[in-house]
């Protein structure tokens, strides 16, 4: 029988882009978003498909999908600081209220679910690179707070279901992700740098651009969480690139690659913001055999191409 997919955050990047995934793996696949923060120009190729469809819906309200399901991909929340910063409750509703709802969709229908966590449950870390291992150093009432325990609880409410309901469940926590299909105004670094850079605007830094960020393409990524889900195992799984930069190194890149005027300047720092984020992906080559193949410099030529082609 033919494996059917919901992937919830359908019309976002990383879900759209796991949309493709599973039906080149000949799924048929249910995409559902409330398009809060997605696009629906993500998915609109796959509107002719007739392995494809669509459910307007939000997931935080009562889940039902027809028929059998094997797998559950929940990658529905705001996932931008400038979108969680401006939605905070419905970034809490959805890690928690749409997460129990899928949980219960996937007893309900025996099937397996992976849930989309983030390297955000590490907070500003006192450990590096960040392990699986480590518990995080999280404020839980900062303006991150929404998103970091949004995520946090996520976690432990699908490891609920795990242990007390047997519920087959896959953890991925998320590192930055980049490449075509983000949203250009989403606020975070890749996107915020090359907008300004290709319209000759100056390219903001935070603080003094010592804090670093790994960037993990998001070919790699699908592949990652594609290996996970097929995966025996239950535990959190750091997926994401190991190499690691600094904001400041990064924003110059950016300035090479794009050949722009703009310079570089810099503004305060937000409350909470990371000084280090790197993957220890220990787990994932262990466990999955995965490890990114796309280097940084071929990556942002083919992401810099989607801008070209989207921006203004």
């Amino acid at each position: 029988m033919q494996k059917r997919v919901l992937v919830t955050g359908a019309a976002r990047f990383l879900g759209s882009h796991l949309c493709d995934r599973f039906l080149k793996e000949g799924c048929e696949v249910i995409g559902m978003d409330n398009l809060l923060t997605g696009n629906i120009r993500n998915i609109e190729h796959l509107f002719p498909l007739k392995e494809f469809s669509f459910y307007h819906h939000d997931v935080t309200k009562f889940v039902h999908i027809p028929g059998h399901l094997d797998y559950i991909m929940h990658f529905a929340s705001p996932a931008s600081p400038i979108d969680y910063l401006k939605m905070p409750i419905q970034t809490l509703k959805v890690g928690a209220l749409g997460t129990h709802n899928l949980l219960g969709l996937a007893k309900a229908k025996n099937a397996r679910i992976l849930v989309a966590s983030t390297s955000e449950v590490y907070g500003d870390p006192l450990v590096h690179p960040q392990t699986e291992a480590y518990w995080g150093n999280v404020n839980p009432i900062g303006p991150r707070g929404v998103y970091d325990e949004a995520k946090r609880f996520m976690e432990s409410i699908t490891m609920a279901y795990h242990n007390f309901h047997n519920v087959e469940t896959r953890i991925v926590r998320i590192f930055n992700t980049y490449g075509p299909r983000m949203r250009l105004d989403d606020g975070r670094a890749l996107p915020t740098f090359m907008s300004q850079a290709l319209n000759n605007e100056d390219i903001t830094v935070f603080g003094d651009g010592s804090q670093t960020r790994s960037f993990c393409y998001v070919d790699d990524l699908v592949e990652g969480i594609y290996r996970l889900l097929r995966s025996d195992y239950h535990l959190p799984v750091n997926i994401g690139n190991p190499s690691e930069i600094t904001l400041q190194q990064f924003a110059e890149e950016v300035q090479a690659l794009t050949g722009t005027k703009s310079a570089i300047v810099y503004r305060p720092l937000p409350q909470d913001d990371p000084k280090q984020r790197r993957p220890d992906i220990t787990k994932a080559k262990e466990l999955l055999g995965w490890e990114p193949k796309v280097e940084r410099n071929e990556g942002l030529k083919r992401t810099l191409e989607y801008f070209r082609e989207n921006l203004g």
